[in-house]
């Protein structure tokens, strides 16, 4: 999906909403795990409640690959039964070498349908720049995240630029990628940041983990974080596909689906046309 797509998307649907799919078998409703691939029937129930109230699907790796084989089948499955109206986001946190890099861009972007990948920066620009060779594809580059460890390394200051390493990531990786395949992790739980964000990367998507489950307010980051073109992808995942772990699971997800979609509306009237 490109970034016009994405935008017509956001607006006609009035929804900026990414929806993490991280299912944990132990704690799917009970009445799932006597189907043929559990954690699919899962997933297939919750897309199939919330696909009208969000934008984008967000598959977290370590999910499937914790199931063994079996798992990547499952994650396949899923990433094809979203189809083509979403744009689908390999969580998945790549960085290698370049010739690595390259192996991980085509596992995702040519032999499995997902449109975007995040991708850690540590290594360097020779460990991104493969995963940016492939039109209509999107690097989500991990810049400030939601994490306590975050502050570990990302808040350091640097004494080459007086700023914190998030804000040299950002800067820098700007040159590698352009606001049309190059997208930004800027956590909720860092909602002070996002005007400064803004002013480094004025026009560039950003998706933001945090909201729901970790606590990050929705209104704090729009504050700063929209653009004209809205410019987030806001991700919960807990929150929505766990709202209840019984029979009602998916009409409980969709609930709290909807209910972020309505403040995302309201919050969305605001952008100048």
């Amino acid at each position: 999906m490109d970034r016009q797509t994405l935008i017509g998307e956001i607006f006609r649907k009035k929804s900026f909403l990414c929806i993490g799919l991280d299912p944990e078998p132990d704690r799917l409703p009970v009445h799932l795990k006597e189907a043929d691939d559990p954690v699919f029937e899962f997933n297939k129930q919750i897309i199939d409640a919330t696909r009208d109230t969000c934008v984008a699907y967000k598959p977290n790796l370590a999910f499937y690959e914790s199931l063994g084989p079996g798992g990547w089948l499952t994650l396949e499955k899923t990433a094809k039964y979203i189809g083509n109206d979403h744009l689908i986001i390999a969580d998945a946190k790549r960085g290698d070498i370049g010739n690595t890099s390259r192996k991980y861009a085509e596992a995702f972007f040519k032999h499995m349908p997902f449109d975007a990948i995040t991708i850690a920066p540590y290594m360097g620009e020779d460990s991104v720049t493969p995963f940016l060779e492939f039109d209509g594809k999107w690097v989500v580059l991990l810049a400030l995240t939601s994490n306590k460890g975050s502050a570990d390394f990302q808040g350091e200051t640097l004494d080459s630029t007086g700023g914190p390493l998030w804000e040299h990531v950002m800067r820098h990786a700007q040159k590698w990628g352009t606001r049309d395949n190059l997208m930004f992790v800027v956590g909720a739980t860092h909602p002070e940041a996002f005007r400064r964000v803004r002013e480094i990367a004025p026009v560039h998507f950003l998706l933001v983990p945090g909201v729901g489950a970790q606590g990050g307010d929705l209104n704090a980051i729009c504050r700063h974080g929209l653009n004209r073109d809205c410019g987030l992808l806001v991700n919960a995942a807990r929150s929505i596909i766990y709202a209840s772990q019984g029979p009602d699971f998916a009409d409980k997800a969709r609930e709290e689906a909807l209910s972020l979609q309505s403040s995302m509306q309201a919050l969305l009237k605001d952008i100048p046309k």
